[in-house]
């Protein structure tokens, strides 16, 4: 049985702690999602594509989770934070852990948070805390390369085949309800909204729109309009297809706790 985490964080530093620790369960799960995809793209360059995206979010997810753990001042480093946790304490938010689905679905997801890390990271990078202003600063410029892979990937299948514009638009439709919840509000956030340590959410959003708008009308595809937006991640709440997704990424760990490599 796991000892209780017993912390002497200020207030301030807590808030930041979830904010680091939600932004790393982001990259950490959504780069185990794309790590699936090698071997299994269609075409060689994008197994090469994929897998370097997926280690650029989990060298993001490596710096944010030790931010974490520092903050929350309980001893616990990355290692801890990503293989030592059960699904319901993650606080990523459901968009990145739906299935991969076929090829457009993914890159339907990629299109969604790409657009969105981008101009979060832009804006964190001028917040008031030293360490995470210099990481957004550098992850906004990696994620940047992610938005333009998605977008272009966007724009072939929108524009290709009768099939492949069916099937992007399919994984649009699957994808769209899940993008409210990145730019959802509560306590945490507003707190750090008016500390001037997380960027508003409503102008990230309008940034947000105007990027996938654009795409979605080169791509001569139809933005969706879906009549319901899920939630719940950030709290812990997550859909059935978490469970075997943690227990994979934490498998190794658990068979060699403590191992080193």
């Amino acid at each position: 049985m796991r000892e209780p985490v017993t912390t002497t964080t200020r207030p301030r530093d807590a808030d930041l702690a979830e904010l680091a620790l939600r932004l790393g369960d982001d990259a950490l799960v959504l780069g185990q999602q794309l790590c699936q995809w090698i071997t299994r793209a269609p075409m060689i360059e994008e197994d090469l594509a994929l897998s370097n995206i997926a280690l650029d979010l989990i060298g993001h997810a490596r710096v944010l989770l030790s931010r974490s753990g520092a903050l929350e001042g309980s001893g616990r480093d990355e290692d801890d934070l990503a293989f030592g946790r059960t699904e319901r304490e993650f606080r990523n938010a459901l968009l990145v852990e739906l299935p991969n689905g076929d090829f457009a679905v993914t890159i339907a997801r990629h299109l969604v948070f790409s657009h969105y890390a981008v101009p979060f990271y832009e804006r964190l990078a001028g917040c008031g805390d030293a360490e995470l202003a210099a990481f957004a600063a550098r992850a906004a410029a990696e994620v940047g390369s992610h938005r333009r892979h998605a977008s272009d990937w966007t724009l072939r299948l929108g524009l290709g085949t009768a099939e492949s514009a069916r099937r992007m638009q399919s994984g649009l439709d699957r994808i769209w309800p899940h993008a409210a919840e990145l730019f959802e509000s509560d306590p945490v956030v507003e707190r750090l909204v008016d500390a001037g340590l997380h960027p508003r959410p409503d102008e990230v959003r309008v940034a947000w729109h105007e990027g996938v708008a654009d795409v979605l009308a080169r791509a001569e595809l139809t933005e969706p309009a879906p009549d319901w937006h899920a939630t719940g991640g950030r709290a812990g709440l997550h859909t059935e297809a978490f469970g075997p997704l943690v227990a994979e990424m934490q498998s190794v760990h658990r068979q060699f706790p403590g191992g080193t490599w």
